[in-house]
Formats: structure tokens, sequence, C-alpha cells
């Protein structure tokens, strides 16, 4: 493990299909941001100070680790094609039409899942064999999916699947979201258990989407105080988030002890995005970041929400730097979507618009501490971090003969982290987009620049 001032090994994994598939018309949720960012992360050359990976397209066996074996072979059967006669199961699955669902069908939806939650089991698997500090997969994060049903753009919660990988190897886990929206799925697969401690900074009224995430849902039986909910008002700047994020993951840190740690940085809580209501700078966001990295903790950082392509991929791409102990320049470099990114071309932009309609911060000083002080209290409840026998901990072996020439010995486990070594990116596949641009279905057939 790295301690807080030691250079980290960071992995990174992105597959470029992932840009590729499209939510439909008018659909806010844009898997294109991924290209952009992926962009901006070539062109302040990061890939140089991280060892980047192809991640392998997750199986519907590994879904099923936490969604039902319906819901998986729904997904993977359902498209724009057979619709009309699959009425009943997409009404069961919260899956429908553009503009009617959260959660459309669309042409190659399972493909699309098995990309990114591929990724987020993989980033685990980094870190469990010991060959990353830090992992990192932006096009995942899909943190509202639930065991049987879509919710919220995501439709299968890679989160929790990599979280249950982690499980195999860390007797406790902390995941912290700070995406605009409550995490809800995640807390809810979880909620029963105290190997994982969920904590969420979100927006919530009682009407926001998804409608939960009070102070007062605090876990339930074992899992009791390991539920953890931030709810923050509109207009939140920076430093009001700071008052209660650094105080907060400090005392879980101290209380909770957790051995890995599972990041969700949704970009809908910067300021000016189409969904969020908070007014973070990328720079805010980027500082909760560094601050749990100082910690030296395993770390999984993922992608969510964001629905300004532009900042999203500022956002992640600045979050890159921060991960890889990076100095970049805050002009940023030309990419093939540079057009995107007018009129400032700076990566610490305004990020408000004109039309922007939350500029004023809703949450006084006295809230920010009376929720502080109650979060506070709950965790005094937990009596000390919790434990695990080690029978429920996996063999020390499991990842200790990686190297035999006998395949039939190793186990599935074994086999899926060799066959991902296997597919360890070589260092020419990553250039520079202003030597050599690179080319993709999505980019040829790209006409006209986004407006977001």
């Amino acid at each position: 493990m790295s301690g807080p001032t030691s250079k980290s090994r960071v992995a990174y994994l992105h597959d470029p299909e992932v840009g590729q598939f499209y939510y439909g018309p008018s659909h806010p949720m844009k898997p294109h941001r991924m290209q952009l960012a992926h962009q901006l992360i070539l062109g302040y050359e990061l890939h140089h100070k991280m060892a980047c990976y192809t991640p392998h397209k997750a199986s519907d066996a590994e879904m099923k680790k936490f969604h039902t074996e319906e819901y998986i072979d729904f997904l993977m059967n359902i498209s724009p094609d057979n619709m009309d006669i699959m009425g009943e199961r997409m009404k069961q699955h919260n899956v429908g039409f553009v503009g009617q669902y959260d959660c459309p069908v669309f042409d190659g939806i399972f493909p699309f899942c098995q990309i990114f939650a591929g990724g987020s089991i993989d980033g685990a698997q980094r870190i469990i064999d010991g060959s990353a500090d830090i992992a990192i997969n932006w096009a995942g994060g899909l943190h509202h999916a639930k065991a049987d049903e879509a919710s919220g753009f995501c439709y299968i919660n890679d989160i929790v699947l990599a979280i249950l990988e982690l499980l195999k190897f860390y007797p406790r886990v902390l995941y912290v979201d700070i995406d605009v929206h409550h995490g809800d799925g995640v807390e809810e697969a979880f909620v029963n258990t105290d190997r994982v401690m969920t904590v969420s900074f979100h927006k919530y009224d009682g009407n926001f989407f998804p409608q939960t995430g009070d102070i007062t849902e605090v876990g339930e039986g074992a899992g009791k105080y390991c539920s953890v909910n931030v709810p923050l008002h509109d207009g939140i700047d920076d430093s009001s988030y700071e008052q209660v994020f650094k105080p907060i993951m400090r005392a879980i840190m101290a209380t909770y002890d957790p051995k890995a740690i599972v990041l969700q940085c949704g970009a809908d809580s910067l300021a000016g995005d189409r969904l969020g209501v908070f007014n973070l700078s990328v720079d805010a966001h980027g500082e909760c970041v560094r601050f749990l990295k100082t910690f030296g903790v395993p770390m999984l950082v993922l992608g969510g929400g964001g629905y300004v392509i532009r900042n999203v991929a500022r956002c992640w791409a600045w979050e890159t730097a921060v991960l890889t102990d990076t100095q970049v320049s805050n002009d940023l470099p030309w990419s093939d979507y540079w057009q995107y990114f007018a009129p400032s071309y700076q990566l610490h932009a305004d990020l408000r618009g004109k039309d922007w309609g939350y500029p004023e911060n809703h949450n006084s000083r006295e809230y920010l501490d009376k929720v502080r002080q109650e979060v506070l209290v709950n965790l005094r409840c937990l009596q000390g971090a919790p434990s695990v026998q080690m029978k429920e901990m996996p063999p020390s072996s499991l990842y200790a003969d990686m190297d035999s020439d006998d395949e039939d010995s190793l186990t599935d486990d074994q086999r899926r982290v060799r066959a991902m070594e296997r597919h360890v990116e070589h260092p020419a596949e990553y250039f520079a987009p202003e030597k050599y641009r690179v080319e993709d279905a999505a980019t040829r057939q790209k006409q006209e620049p986004d407006p977001l």
C-alpha cells in the first residue's frame, strides 16, 4: 500500500467502444463524454503516468452475482426491434421508450453494460492483486441500478459488482459518493452489513431524484450506522462543501478504518450541470479526490453522473492528474474535440452559463454544522471498526500462482486475472493526439459537435 506521501501506482481502464453508444435523441446521458475525457487525458500525456488496460467485458454470470437472473436475461435479449413483444417485462424492469423512461432501450444496451461493468471489476482486481494502489474507470459509477431493475440512467450497478470483488479480500470497504444524486442503489445493496460503509453527499429535499438519502437513513440490522447520508441544499459552493466533506471523511476514516475505498466521482455536482443544482468548481470536486488519496488506502475511482459533457471531461481529466500527482496546464491540449471547449479552452473554466438557475448558496453555516454534528454523533455509535473472521477472507494463494504454466490448475478467478494481464495495452496504443489522430466509428460518424 502506498503511504500518503509516496507515489501511487495507478491503473487506468478504458475501452474506446464505450463512447460509441447512444441513449437516444434528447437524452441527457451521453456516453460520448468518455471520448472527450479520454482525449484530454491523452493530450496531457497522463497515460504515461499510468498502467493502461483494456478491460474485459463482464459476463452475464459476473453480473448475476448481484443482479437477478431474470433481469440479466432480459437485458441480454431486449432491443429496439423486439420492444413491442416485451412490454410487460420492460415495465417490470423500469426500461422503456426514449422520452417515457429514464432508462430507454437502445442498440447495444447489454454490450455497453459489459464494458463499463468489466472495467470496474478489473479495477477491483488490480487493487486486490497488488499491481495498483489506485484504479480508474471513468466509464463506471452507475450507482442507481437495483438488483432487478434499471434506474436513473443506470442498468447494471458496476459499483456493487466491484465492491463484491473487493470483499473477497478486504474485511471492510468504504464507498464514497460525490454525485449530486443519492447513491441509493449501492446503499440498498449493502444496507444490512457492516463490511461496507456507504457515504453519500447529495441534494435532498424529499422530491429530488431518487427521493432518498435523508440523514436519518443510517442502515439496518448489522449495518446500522454504516449508511451515512449528508443531505445538502441547492447552490452549495466550494468552501461550504469542504466544510462538511473533510471533517466527516476524516472521522469516518478514523472510526471505520477501511482497507479499500471505492469513490464515485459523479460530475453532475459541478456548477452548470443540466440536471444538477450545486455550484462546485472542477478544482473543488478534485479536492475531494485529493483528500481521500492522502489516507494511502487502496482506491477504486469511478465516474458517474454529469450532463454537460465538456465539463465532465474537464473534471475527470483534472482528477486523473490529481491521482497521478501531475501538474497540468490550465490551457487545454488540442484534441479531436477542441471545439467543445470554446470559448475559454481552459481546464478550470467558469462552468456556469448565463442562464444558470442556482447561483445562491442555500446551505447556511448553521445548517451545515447541524448536519456535520448529527453525522458525527451517529458515527460514535459504531463502537469502533467492525471486523470479520479470517475464514471469510480468500486464501492468499488466490493470486500467488499466476505464473504457473498449467492453465488447468488455475481457478476461474486466477484465469480472469491472467487474461486481464494479457490485455495490458502496449504503450504504442496511447499516443498524444497532437501527433496521432485517434479514429473510431463514433468520430467518423460525428457530423456536428454536441452543443453541451
